[in-house]
């Protein structure tokens, strides 16, 4: 028994979840667990998925805390009992272990750590509730409570409720610098491994939340180096997959986006009820949606919703691409109106534009617009200054402005680009591609529709290929390796020798022109350079 102890204490400390659960359970078969042993055989179960199982060992742990008279330590147990419980939906068993542990503070007035500890409930209540002002006070005594008695998990706790109050007040630097601050303290190992779970993915969420993809990605990097050296874990490595399956997709990696997403469908399902699996399935919608794999995202979207995730936007962008327009309005109308803060509600308003577009509705998407631009000049982040620009854009354009909207989408496209996301970037190329032909700059125009053509045509994003298609098909491929005729006629004047400054002067173009559409044969033909590029031409009898 003690060798197994020994064993089972020697996993936990090595982050071994897996192998502490099972030794530690064997113990507790041959005889019951005692004191610290009990309350690490509960870590050890969440972290392995058995929740059911972390359950009965806080009530056990609790319970023997009273019986000894260690009324503090009772307390704590029935705090992460309750979180437990609360986080998994079963809110009033959790409230009722949160009154509990109340009762004994109260009671025998004690004056502890856990005092703090009970406060988190109250302001996160409080944060959601709508006033992060009052929250960021009540967190401000939860660190204070921390500091004074030496709790790390409780400051960094305190620290990174802070730091959400202060995003949603509008004081977005500050609060992710706070955020910093909290995981600093995670990434140095000073706090407890639920601790340190709980923080990342909420740092993360609310990174996405700011829309500062940059931090985002860099927490999502350490959260995944965390979880791969914990195997055994499951409720965080789960919404880590998550996670990196949205970064790949914004990068354009979307074949590795969707294997990554159907692996934390697969470990968040498994055991079943744990509360990210609606994000898994809602990012596997997304993916399937851009495909053009409309009956597998709609199945996707239902399941999201099944497990309590909010299926818009997604679902709305799905029936505007199936054609369903008046379903896509109804819907988007119906985010729209319920009250939701800024940051938020900025994720539906690009949807909102297009919906309203195609439905007609171009006062409605204008306002949409300006409203989504004055978000985006409050926030001022890229992401959200492009999608401001590309909505805007979209909306000059169908007032009959193509100028103007030619400014907005330049704009939206260098951000885009900067960003490093390939299909935001080719969807305003489109847009831009329609400004040119309606100012009679054909060439250009062929020039933005070619290149989105080829991102789309990389990515798989099927449904995008075919609207490219009915917008512009008269610059359909035909010719080798699937060049235009304008890339066929500069690809000859290259394999005859021809400079640049004479290919734009012979087909009565722009320089930069002539540049564009030499990178664009480029990446077509798969070559790197005009040696290259000529002897494709010859080779397919293009000269």
């Amino acid at each position: 028994m003690t060798e197994l102890l020994e064993q089972a204490r020697s996993d936990f400390e090595r982050r071994v979840w897996g192998d502490a659960y099972e030794r530690f359970s064997a113990a507790d078969h041959r005889q019951p667990l005692s004191g610290e042993d009990l309350e690490r055989l509960a870590v050890a179960a969440q972290l392995v998925g058995k929740d059911d199982v972390s359950t009965v060992m806080w009530e056990r742990a609790h319970l023997q805390r009273l019986e000894r008279g260690d009324i503090a330590w009772a307390v704590r147990c029935a705090f992460w009992l309750a979180l437990g419980l609360i986080s998994r939906g079963e809110m009033a068993r959790g409230g009722g272990w949160l009154g509990r542990a109340q009762r004994l503070v109260q009671d025998h007035e004690l004056d502890c750590a856990e005092r703090g500890f009970l406060l988190i409930p109250a302001a996160l209540g409080t944060l959601e509730g709508g006033d992060p002002s009052q929250a960021h006070g009540i967190f401000g005594k939860v660190i204070d409570i921390g500091q004074r008695f030496g709790e790390p998990d409780l400051v960094t706790l305190g620290r990174l409720g802070q730091g959400r109050a202060l995003v949603r007040m509008g004081r977005t630097d500050d609060g992710l610098a706070l955020l910093d601050e909290a995981m600093v303290t995670v990434t140095a190992a000073d706090a407890s491994p639920i601790v340190v779970g709980t923080v990342y993915c909420a740092v993360i969420l609310v990174c996405q939340e700011a829309f500062d993809l940059r931090r985002a990605h860099e927490w999502t990097a350490a959260l995944s180096d965390w979880c791969e050296a914990q195997p055994d874990m499951v409720p965080f490595r789960g919404q880590c997959l998550v996670h990196r399956s949205e970064f790949m997709q914004w990068h354009g990696e979307w074949q590795k986006a969707l294997d990554e997403a159907k692996r934390a469908r697969q470990r968040l399902s498994d055991p079943p009820g744990q509360p990210a699996i609606g994000m898994a399935f809602y990012q596997l919608g997304e993916l399937y949606r851009l495909r053009g794999d409309f009956a597998d995202a709609e199945a996707a979207y239902r399941e999201a919703s099944r497990h309590g995730r909010e299926p818009q936007p997604g679902l709305a962008n799905l029936r505007l691409m199936q054609g369903q327009v008046v379903a896509a309005e109804a819907a988007i109308r119906r985010v729209l109106d319920e009250p939701r803060d800024h940051v938020t509600r900025a994720r539906t308003l690009g949807s909102c534009v297009e919906i309203m577009l195609a439905a007609g509705h171009a006062d409605a998407a204008a306002e949409a617009a300006a409203e989504l631009a004055a978000i985006a000049s409050d926030v001022d982040v890229p992401v959200l200054r492009a999608t401001a620009a590309h909505a805007a854009g979209a909306v000059s354009l169908d007032r009959g402005d193509p100028r103007a909207a030619l400014d907005e989408l330049r704009h939206a496209c260098a951000a885009w680009g900067e960003l490093q996301a390939p299909y935001e970037r080719a969807r305003s190329q489109l847009l831009l591609a329609l400004c040119c032909r309606e100012l009679g700059d054909r060439d250009t125009a062929e020039l933005e529709a070619d290149a989105a053509r080829l991102t789309f045509e990389r990515l798989g994003a099927a449904p995008d290929q075919a609207r490219l298609r009915a917008l512009f098909p008269a610059t359909t491929p035909t010719a080798p390796g699937g060049l235009t005729t304008r890339q066929v006629e500069v690809l000859a004047l290259v394999a005859a020798g021809k400079a640049n400054r004479e290919i734009a002067a012979e087909l009565i173009i722009s320089e930069h022109t002539v540049r564009r559409h030499l990178q664009n044969i480029f990446v077509r033909v798969g070559v790197s350079s005009r040696s290259a590029a000529t002897a494709f031409a010859y080779r397919h009898g293009l000269v």
